[in-house]
């Protein structure tokens, strides 16, 4: 069942039965690693990855303020001004 919460990407369910499953039998090693992996994916991101997440967001936010310029004069020239 925690396989297909993992699956799901119900990930705090996932954990719950994982470490049920784990407390039962702590020796193992299958339930340790898809813990592990269930943990590392609800930390979230490492910082490198941040950093590009938000390096791209700033690019995109960018994008965007100059297409909302670019409509804008549009606009003024569409009225004549």
């Amino acid at each position: 069942m925690a396989k297909v919460y993992t699956d799901q990407g119900d990930l705090k369910n996932a954990e719950k039965i994982y470490k049920y499953l784990l407390a039962r039998e702590p020796g193992q090693r299958d339930l340790v690693e898809a813990l592990s992996e269930i943990e590392k994916q609800r930390v979230g991101k490492s910082p490198d990855e941040l950093l590009a997440l938000f390096d791209q967001w700033i690019g995109l936010l960018l994008s965007h303020r100059n297409i909302q310029k670019l409509l804008n004069f549009k606009q003024l020239l569409k009225n004549g001004r």
